[in-house]
């Protein structure tokens, strides 16, 4: 697998203006105040094909002009090992339907190709920094038949593998519905995989922002 630093864009500048120092610089927790990171199930549609196109804007897809439909999500976060340790270089990758509920994997594309939002990249990486932050530019989860609004996430480091995991609406009805994150016994384990999506104040345009920071069972190797 070939991953590569997101090239500094129009579409990744955003991760370092909009989010930059303000996002990142929370002094660390102590080790046993972190809740470790949930996994859950990948589910059946990572993709089988990756799209040409993986960096972390999954609004536009290269250089088409012509966005996806959905309420455009700032998501960021930090991938923080078992002690709290921030984790540098580790790619996170990021999948979901898009906003008419269409997962990019021809089991799922082959049978609606007249729904899917042939705009919506659907999949998306980003290698971590200093602080083990990430950044991506998506839509707000829909619901999947028999699913609540979801994101799916996998944390790898040198070709392995760390944790697969999905994240959550924060008061989504559908949540006490889903038997995936109803799976889940512990509170805080809820509490870890659900996440707020807020209004940006400084948008125009009904943007959000969520944040999922992520905290591993173990400490990989440097």
């Amino acid at each position: 697998m070939n991953i590569l630093v997101p090239n500094p864009s129009r579409r990744v500048f955003l991760s370092t203006l909009a989010f930059g120092a303000a996002a990142f610089t929370t002094p660390g927790l102590f080790a046993e105040e972190l809740t470790r990171t949930p996994a859950q199930t990948e589910g059946p549609f990572y993709p089988n094909k990756l799209p040409l196109d993986t960096d972390n804007d999954l609004i536009l897809i290269n250089d088409k002009l012509t966005p996806a439909v959905g309420e455009i999500t700032h998501l960021t976060g930090r991938v923080l090992d078992a002690k709290g340790n921030p984790l540098r270089n580790a790619v996170v990758e990021i999948w979901q339907c898009d906003g008419n509920g269409v997962y990019l994997h021809t089991g799922d594309s082959g049978k609606k190709q007249d729904q899917q939002d042939k705009n919506f990249q659907g999949f998306g990486r980003f290698l971590t920094g200093s602080t083990g932050e990430y950044y991506f530019r998506t839509i707000k989860p829909v619901p999947y038949p028999g699913r609540s609004p979801h994101i799916h996430f996998q944390i790898k480091k040198r070709d392995k593998e760390l944790l697969t995991t999905q994240c959550y609406v924060k008061g989504h009805p559908g949540n006490e519905k889903d038997g995936i994150y109803r799976s889940l016994r512990d509170p805080k384990d809820r509490d870890a995989l659900t996440v707020d999506f807020a209004p940006l104040k400084e948008s125009r345009v009904g943007e959000l922002v969520a944040k999922f920071d992520i905290v591993l069972g173990v400490t990989p190797d440097a």
